[in-house]
C-alpha cells in the first residue's frame, strides 16, 4: 500500500501540463454574454487555460488595458489616438462580432412598437422633446394615442460602450447634439437619470412610467424589453435584427487597416442605424509571451468556430471580409 501511495505521488508530481495559464480580461458589457460563451467553450478545448473577464464597462477596459493590469481589454468605441499614445505598447483592435443599441421605453396605454426619428430621439435626449403627444413623436406613430405626459429620460451613469455607440449616432444625426454634447463612453447628459448597466437603465425603465432608454439588443431580447424601430438614412424605420445589424455592417465604408470604425447611420435602405462592432484590445506583444501566444490562438478560434455560435445569443456574426482582414492582423500578436 505504501509502495503504490508513493508511485501515485510520483505520478502527480511529473505532471506539470496540469498546470493552467490565467488570463484576466476586462471592459464592455455589450458582448459579456458572448464572451461568457467563447472564454467557457474554449477551455473546454483548453482545459489548462482559463480566460477570466469583468464586464465593468468600456471606459473600464480601456483605463485597465492602458495601465497594464490585464492581459486584454474590451470596447464597444474605438480608442482615440491620444488613449493609444497614453499606452506604453501597441494596442491592436480585434473586432468581434456585431450589436445594436435599441430605444426602450414604458408608455402608459402603448404596448406596440412606437418608430422614432433621428429628430425625435436626439430632441428627447437633449431634452427640447418632454412630451410623449409632442409632434416629432404622433408624426411618425400615426393610429397611436400617445399621452400628453412628461418624457423621463434614462441613461448610463458608468462609462460604457453602449453609450459611445449612442452619442455617435446622435452626433452623426444631429449638429446640435455633435456641437454641445458630443460621443464618448461618458458624457455630460443635458437631462435625465443615470442608472449603472444595461440592467439599471432597464429597471429604471420598467419602474417610471414615461420613460425611455437605451439599452443593447441582446439584453432587450433576453428580458422582454419592447424598444422601437428606428427612421434610417435611407428613410425606412428599422427595427434591430441579426439581419438589419447585418445590413449595417454590410452597407459600411470599408473596415480601416487598424478596424476603427464607425457603422451607426449607415447607408443601406435594411441597414438599422445605430449598430456598432465591438472590439478586444489585444497588446501586440505580451509581458508573457505564453499569454500572447494563447491569445493569439482565442483570437483565431474565435474569427472561425466562435463566429458560429453569436447567432444563438443574437448578435451578429463578422463579415466574411472582415474575418480575412482579421486573420493576417493576428499574426501580428506575439
Amino acid at each position: 500500500m505504501r509502495r503504490t501511495a508513493l508511485l501515485f505521488v510520483c505520478a502527480l508530481m511529473a505532471l506539470p501540463g496540469l498546470a493552467q495559464t490565467n488570463l484576466n480580461g476586462a471592459g464592455a458589457t455589450f458582448p459579456n454574454p458572448m464572451y461568457s460563451k467563447w472564454f467557457s467553450e474554449y477551455h473546454k478545448l483548453h482545459p489548462d487555460v482559463q480566460i477570466n473577464y469583468q464586464a465593468i464597462g468600456s471606459g473600464g477596459g480601456i483605463r485597465q488595458v492602458i495601465n497594464g493590469t490585464v492581459d486584454f481589454g474590451a470596447t464597444d468605441g474605438p480608442m482615440t489616438d491620444d488613449m493609444l499614445k497614453e499606452a506604453k505598447f501597441k494596442i491592436l483592435h480585434m473586432p468581434t462580432v456585431l450589436g445594436a443599441d435599441v430605444p426602450a421605453y414604458n408608455v402608459p396605454g402603448v404596448s406596440g412598437e412606437l418608430k422614432f426619428t433621428p429628430e425625435a430621439l436626439a430632441g428627447i435626449f437633449i431634452g427640447k422633446i418632454t412630451k410623449w403627444n409632442d409632434s416629432a413623436i404622433t408624426g411618425a406613430n400615426p393610429g397611436v394615442k400617445l399621452p400628453d405626459k412628461d418624457i423621463v429620460v434614462n441613461h448610463r451613469s458608468d462609462g460604457s460602450g453602449t453609450t459611445y455607440i449612442w452619442t455617435d449616432y446622435l452626433s452623426k444625426v444631429s449638429k446640435e447634439w455633435e456641437s454641445q454634447v458630443g460621443r464618448g463612453t461618458s458624457v455630460k447628459w443635458p437631462v435625465g437619470l443615470g442608472g449603472k448597466g444595461n440592467e439599471g437603465v432597464a429597471g429604471s425603465i420598467r419602474q417610471v412610467p414615461g420613460s425611455i432608454g437605451y439599452i443593447e439588443l441582446i439584453y432587450a431580447v433576453q428580458n422582454n424589453i419592447t424598444y422601437g424601430l428606428v427612421k434610417n438614412s435611407a428613410g425606412n424605420f428599422v427595427k434591430a435584427s441579426l439581419e438589419s445589424v447585418t445590413a449595417a455592417a454590410a452597407s459600411s465604408p470599408d473596415m480601416p487597416a487598424d478596424f476603427r470604425v464607425s457603422i451607426t447611420n449607415a447607408p443601406g435602405k435594411n441597414a438599422y442605424p445605430i449598430s456598432s462592432f465591438t472590439w478586444l484590445l489585444i497588446p501586440e506583444q505580451s509581458k508573457d509571451p505564453a499569454k500572447g501566444k494563447i491569445l493569439a490562438d482565442f483570437l483565431s478560434w474565435m474569427v472561425t468556430d466562435g463566429q458560429k455560435m453569436t447567432e444563438a445569443l443574437s448578435y451578429a456574426p463578422l463579415p466574411a471580409e472582415v474575418v480575412k482582414k482579421e486573420k493576417e492582423a493576428i499574426k501580428q500578436v506575439h
